[in-house]
């Protein structure tokens, strides 16, 4: 009972695709602006554009920035504008909501300009488990993007794979 042990999954020709290999790095900063407004509440416009104008911008420097509000204050959307105007020569990208929103955004103009062609005609898994904050409609994404090329799509680990998808 010598038999060579055989490690099928490293000699399939399954492509695994990690969503982590694309996490855009750099900074994530939440900029909450309630403390611009007046009790929290009522967005004052030149109080609120004295805040704008004194703020340390340069602090965001290579940052990707969440615009947000943690009152229910109801507050323009030229509020939001006017920031994004500062922010726009310091931060990667700016976006209005909380850090989820933000990874959601990321990933999706990522996975939108992949180049995809290397999954052409090839099973294809995806991989499940991840350490970094992969938001949930990245893997949606991913899937419609490889269902046009792909020969197969699965989800999970190599060993205990969910098959989604095989083109007839």
């Amino acid at each position: 009972m010598s038999e060579e042990i055989v490690n099928r999954v490293a000699q399939s020709k399954l492509l695994t695709f990690d969503l982590e290999d694309y996490y855009p790095q750099g900074k994530r900063v939440l900029l909450d602006i309630k403390d611009w407004l007046y009790e929290g509440f009522i967005l004052r416009e030149k109080e609120f554009r004295n805040h704008v104008s004194s703020h340390d911008w340069a602090q965001y420097a290579d940052a990707y920035v969440a615009l947000h509000c943690s009152t229910d204050a109801i507050v323009p959307g030229w509020a939001y504008m006017l920031i994004a105007t500062e922010l726009h020569p310091f931060a990667k990208k700016t976006v209005q909501g909380n850090l989820e929103q933000m990874e959601t955004t990321l990933y999706q103009s990522v996975i939108e300009n992949m180049d995809i062609s290397k999954f052409e005609d090839k099973s294809v898994i995806i991989k499940g488990c991840s350490t970094k904050p992969v938001p949930p409609n990245a893997y949606l994404w991913i899937t419609n993007r490889l269902l046009g090329v792909a020969k197969s799509v699965m989800y999970g680990e190599a060993c205990s794979s969910v098959p989604l998808f095989k083109r007839k």
